[in-house]
Formats: structure tokens, C-alpha cells, sequence
């Protein structure tokens, strides 16, 4: 059996026989793995504690028929400690890794991105310098856009027709990239424009203009567009200023477009708070 080495986060345990328990773990350079941690539930287990949800881990490992083996674990940081005492953070943290699981659907796959993606969500939550909500939303459209699946918001996105008063949105990847100025002044620009787009529709890919919008598309609030626009670029301070209102609305749309690009449900976003 070949050993290798590898740093990750746990996104979840699930037990096998009487005391072994198979971790899925979301790795730097492996991608996302599933690995048998033998013994780990019972009570001298050496490092059963560390193999828990959040976990961000240092292992050894050794290649396997079907399922690789734990042999090592060493705690990196610990990001749910912070998190098991507060229920909207706690909610909104087990709703990235589902997520982050569901993007990364090939076993050792590398998925880089999608790590340092998590790693920031996590200690996000954990620092509680936003809302966990807004932390949340943030993470699935980053993600979303390093997927390529990043929604069109200053641009229809059937006919590419421009917002009037925007300058060009630049590619997904940019959106997901850019910097807090770049955020405020896309923000300003959702507010200010004299004809916005006046639809948000999830399977054609975002905002619609009125020619191209398809039967049941949303009509989202222009601060929602805008703050949804924030949170894809790292506008923090417009975020926050953000009102309750259209926080709801914006997570609403983003939980709808995540889970039709998925093609599958998100069960653990019933279980976050919007607040």
C-alpha cells in the first residue's frame, strides 16, 4: 500500500462496524476523499476527537483497495469549536460542507479553490464579524462561480443585453475575485441605473432582461440584485449595510440557482436561520 500525505477539512463521519467510522475529508492536493478511520469509536482511540466535522486536519494515509486508511491525524484548527454553541452559525457552516461535498463529486479530484473557498467560510463564521447568513450566501456564489456557474447580474443573461448605466461585468471568475472597491462601485451602479433588468431567472442563468424573460421569473428588489453582487465580490461593508428584508430575498434566489446547477437539493439549508 502506497502512504501519502495530506492537509483538508472533514466534511463528515459516517460509522462502519462496531467501531471504525469512514471520514470524508476535502483535501489540498488529494481532493475530496473517503478514507476508514479504524477504531476512532472507541474510547482510547488516539485520535478519534480530531477526525470530527470542521476539522481542519493533517494526515497520513494509506491507498486502499475501495477506501484509503487513517493513519495519522494531527489537529490543524479546529473551526467548529466556535460554531457548536451558536445555532444560525452552526446551520450555516453544516450547509458549506454539504455544499462544498456536492461540488466536488469525483473522488481525488483536486479542487483547490473549493478548499481555500471553505477554509474562508469557516473562519469567517467562526470570527462573527458578518452574519452567518450573509457568510453563507457569500461562500455558495463564490462557489458557484468557480464551478463557471456564477449568475449573470449586470447583463441578461440569454441575450447579453447591458444594465443601462453599468460599464461591463467582466467573466464569473473576475466577479467572484474582485476587489472591496470594485464591489462598492458595481453596488452604486445596480442603485443608480435608469433601466434595470427587471427579472431574475434561475435556469436561464441570472438577471433577464423584459425581452428575454421566460414565464414565473422572480422580480427581485434592486438592492437585492446589488447585494448579491457584494457578497459575489467581497463587498463587505455594503453587505452589512444591507437591510433584513432583502438579505431574505437574496437568499432565496441564491438557494434556488445553487440547487438547479446541482440538480440536486441541499438538505441542510431547511435548517438555516434567515435573519
Amino acid at each position: 500500500m502506497q502512504l501519502y500525505r495530506d492537509d483538508g477539512i472533514v466534511l463528515r463521519t459516517q460509522k462502519l462496524g462496531e467501531a471504525d467510522r469512514i471520514i470524508t475529508i476535502l483535501g489540498r492536493t488529494s481532493g475530496r476523499v473517503r478514507a476508514v478511520a479504524k477504531g476512532v469509536r472507541r474510547t482510547k482511540s488516539r485520535f478519534g476527537a480530531r477526525l470530527e466535522p470542521f476539522t481542519h486536519v493533517d494526515l497520513m494515509l494509506h491507498t486502499g483497495r475501495s477506501l484509503d486508511i487513517i493513519t495519522q491525524a494531527e489537529v490543524i484548527r479546529p473551526y467548529g469549536a466556535p460554531l457548536v454553541g451558536d445555532y444560525p452559525r452552526y446551520t450555516a457552516g453544516v450547509a458549506m460542507l454539504e455544499t462544498a461535498e456536492r461540488f466536488t463529486p469525483v473522488e481525488k479530484e483536486p479542487a483547490l479553490r473549493q478548499l481555500l473557498l471553505l477554509i474562508g467560510g469557516l473562519r469567517a463564521l467562526g470570527d462573527a464579524e458578518h452574519a452567518p447568513g450573509l457568510v453563507l450566501d457569500a461562500f455558495l456564489l463564490r462557489s458557484l462561480a468557480v464551478a463557471g456557474y456564477a449568475p449573470a447580474l449586470q447583463e441578461c443573461a440569454r441575450c447579453g443585453a447591458p444594465e443601462s448605466g453599468t460599464q461591463g461585468s467582466g467573466t464569473p471568475e473576475s466577479e467572484a475575485q474582485g476587489s472591496e472597491a470594485q464591489g462598492s462601485e458595481a453596488q452604486g451602479s445596480v442603485l443608480r441605473s435608469g433601466r434595470r433588468l427587471p427579472a431574475f431567472a434561475v435556469a436561464a442563468g441570472g438577471m433577464v432582461c423584459a425581452s428575454c424573460r421566460p414565464p414565473g421569473a422572480a422580480s427581485p428588489a434592486a438592492p437585492t440584485v446589488a447585494l448579491m453582487l457584494a457578497l459575489l465580490r467581497g463587498d463587505w461593508d455594503g453587505a452589512d449595510r444591507s437591510e433584513r428584508r432583502h438579505r431574505v430575498e437574496c437568499s432565496g434566489l441564491v438557494a434556488a440557482y445553487l440547487q438547479w446547477h446541482l440538480e440536486h437539493s441541499i438538505r441542510s439549508l431547511r435548517h438555516v436561520e434567515r435573519v
